[in-house]
């Protein structure tokens, strides 16, 4: 099969049935670089733009219908409809916004996090996932008074903290140690020769962007372990994670982080970030017990935010939901495989509960070196043949299932993986 020829048609096949979106990123183009102000949602000829949501789906300026498997990259949980969500919102708008001052609001999701999260003794927001990543890596070089950090090849923590196959020019500066993921030796060998200058190991249990890549059991136990015994905080990313249980992975492994941060559907699908973990280590932004450190932020405790997060924690997001949500994603996880084995195609879908990437390889995928010789081309016909079939999920073939998924809804999604499929095996 020729599949650059394939893909050349699939592009403009797609182009031709969108020419006003296709009019507003000529516009875009002019006045911002790349066209947009999320780089992530680039990809050629152009993006769809889109004109409104509403529950899993969303409707294109060119008319077109999609079912929304992409979720927002994983801040779409709650779907796009959850009216105890959006009735909080306009509440808490209609009582003042912009406050500049403390509410209850803010206490009330503290204490919902706080709960939910076995780690969290006490914590504080942040308006992102990258947001609470810095001030939690600030928070551990400040507790231990050292400065090397462990991050992982791959990893990804936000728009300053990335790991990819090349070092990123804008990460912050801090003195990193970047070693492969779901490697105990590297590990081991990283501690062994700076076990008293490391900080902190920032680590996602399972790696989100780069790939839906979980984190074997053993690597992140050997790492809790490691931490301790070398005075080093262990700080969990669940910003994608949290969302594996009531609790998070970390519930699911049974491992206690000494700092987790969060971010995504938290808050509804509005703007959120948080980080919190031990008492004595927060203590360190509590004036009142001589904590130095200051956390300044105009819009960390927002009014719609808070009021968003405490409804979507209290009426919308309940466990059986949660569960349901995540067995689903199990079930079209193992269902893709299935299919792209039996067809003898080179894809393999990785992940867990309702996350999950499609790579251009059969796998398996287990690091970064696992998609070296990965075919791109091969992801983005997958792509382009579910948008052909109203279904929208990421380019580079994240998927993140929402509440408001179904069943029959999953059903249509393999229905139109069997025809992909039977097109190109």
């Amino acid at each position: 099969m020729d599949l650059d020829r394939a893909v050349l048609q699939a592009r403009q096949t797609y182009a031709a049935a969108r020419p006003v979106s296709s009019e507003w990123t000529d516009r875009a183009n002019s006045v911002m670089p790349g066209g947009n102000t999320r780089s992530v949602l680039q990809f050629s000829p152009f993006p769809f733009r889109v004109e409104r949501a509403e529950q899993q789906y969303l409707w294109d300026v060119d008319g077109h219908r999609y079912l929304d498997l992409l979720g927002n990259y994983t801040a779409g949980l709650l779907g796009h409809s959850p009216q105890p969500v959006l009735i909080a919102a306009r509440n808490a708008l209609e009582s003042g916004w912009s406050l500049g001052s403390v509410h209850a609001n803010e206490v009330a999701l503290a204490e919902l996090l706080v709960r939910r999260f076995a780690s969290l003794d006490q914590l504080r927001f942040t308006n992102s996932g990258t947001e609470a990543n810095l001030m939690a890596l600030a928070l551990a070089t400040h507790h231990t008074g050292r400065s090397k950090i462990i991050a992982f090849e791959n990893g990804y923590h936000g728009s300053v903290l990335t790991f990819g196959a090349h070092a990123d020019s804008i990460n912050v500066p801090y003195d990193w140690i970047v070693i492969p993921y779901n490697d105990v030796d590297a590990a081991r060998s990283a501690f062994a020769t700076h076990a008293k200058d490391i900080a902190a190991v920032l680590v996602e249990p399972m790696q989100g962007s780069g790939g839906c890549i979980p984190g074997d059991p053993t690597f992140l136990t050997a790492l809790r372990a490691l931490c301790t015994e070398s005075g080093a905080l262990l700080i969990f990313d669940e910003v994608m994670t949290s969302r594996f249980a009531r609790g998070g992975a970390q519930q699911l492994l049974g491992i206690t982080p000494d700092l987790t941060t969060l971010g995504k559907y938290l808050a509804g699908g509005l703007t959120f970030g948080a980080f919190g973990g031990r008492r004595d280590v927060m203590a360190a932004f509590d004036p009142t017990v001589g904590g130095a450190l200051s956390h300044p932020g105009t819009f960390n405790n927002n009014v719609t935010s808070m009021a968003a997060g405490v409804a979507a924690l209290t009426e919308v997001l309940t466990d059986e939901r949660l569960n349901a949500t995540n067995t689903r994603g199990e079930h079209l996880r193992v269902s893709l495989n299935e299919r792209f084995s039996k067809h003898g195609l080179p894809l393999t879908a990785t992940g867990a509960q309702s996350l999950m990437t499609v790579h251009g390889t059969a796998g398996p995928v287990h690091s970064a070196s696992d998609l070296v010789d990965a075919d791109d081309r091969w992801k983005e016909l997958f792509f382009f043949h579910l948008l052909a079939a109203g279904i929208y999920i990421a380019r580079r073939g994240f998927i993140a299932l929402s509440i408001e998924v179904t069943d029959a809804d999953i059903a249509h999604v393999l229905g139109a993986v069997d025809d992909f499929c039977e097109s190109f095996s």
